[in-house]
Formats: structure tokens, sequence, C-alpha cells
């Protein structure tokens, strides 16, 4: 087997990414049809979850636990806070992040799996895992179990 080194180049017919000829497995790619239903579905879905009757404004949020929107910006920024992004303008924030078990969890998982992105946040929180028992990490660490789901992110985000 030819192995090339970082200098090599590949030569012959070149093709370009869209020629169908170059996709190895077309049967691999999802209908347009059915990728557009998905989307929307998603879409649907989180601004369902944007409505839910556990979540607060940046203001609520800040009104919550005795600090400013400006601080509950920055905490999202860091990853220490989680913040759905919406359609228009301004976060969203699950209330119960705050309850003692999770707020300490949060930077952690943050850290764990890479990301300050609320929504990859909040995925994870609320699916349930095998790994969890078919638990949400959400519910394992309000039962305590913190470390195991810091864990179990750490692997996820690697």
């Amino acid at each position: 087997m030819k192995t090339l080194s970082p200098t090599s180049t590949v030569t012959g017919p070149q093709r370009s990414p869209c020629d169908p000829d170059a996709v190895a497995d077309p049967s691999s790619f999802v209908p347009v049809a059915p990728t557009r239903t998905l989307l929307a579905g998603s879409l649907a879905a989180r601004m369902a979850r944007l409505e839910s009757d556990d979540m607060l404004s940046t203001d609520g949020a800040a009104d919550l636990v005795g600090t400013t929107r400006v601080t509950i910006n920055a905490w999202i920024a860091k990853g220490r806070a989680i913040g759905l992004t919406q359609t228009r303008r301004g976060f969203k924030l699950p209330s119960w992040q705050f309850e003692p078990a999770v707020w300490e969890a949060v930077p952690q998982l943050s850290r764990a799996l890479g990301t300050r992105e609320g929504w990859a946040l909040l995925t994870f929180l609320e699916t349930p895992l095998g790994a969890l028992d078919g638990r949400t990490p959400r519910q394992a660490i309000e039962q305590g179990h913190a470390a195991r789901v810091v864990a179990l992110a750490g692997v996820e985000g690697s």
C-alpha cells in the first residue's frame, strides 16, 4: 500500500464534490423532503421547549438568583449557565439549573462536553442514557450522581 507524505499530491481525474459519481454510497444520504421535515420538526420542538413552564427570560433568571441580566449573559458566554438561543434576541434559561446540585454541575459539564452552546447542554441533560439506567443526566445529578454524569460527559465530549 502506498503511503502519502505531507507534501505528496494526488494526481488523476478531479471530481467536483457535487458530481454524483464522486459520492461513494448515494444510498447513505437522506432525500431532501424528509430532511426538510426533520428540520421543521426540530424547529417546532425547539420553539415548544422555549415556551415550557420551566423556562425563564434572562431578566427572570436574574431576579431568581439576585443578580443582573448582564451577569446572566456573562455566565451563559462562559458556560456557567445554560442559555438557549431564540429566534428573537435574548436567551431562555431552564429554571431548574439554579438548583444547587445542577448549578454546581453545569460548568463541569460544559468543560467535559467541550461546549458552551445551550441547546447542546440541555439536550445532553434531558436525554435518557443507558449508562444511567435510562435516567436523564439531570435526574442522575438531582439524585446525587453528578460525578458519574460528568464522567459520562467527558466520554461524550472526547
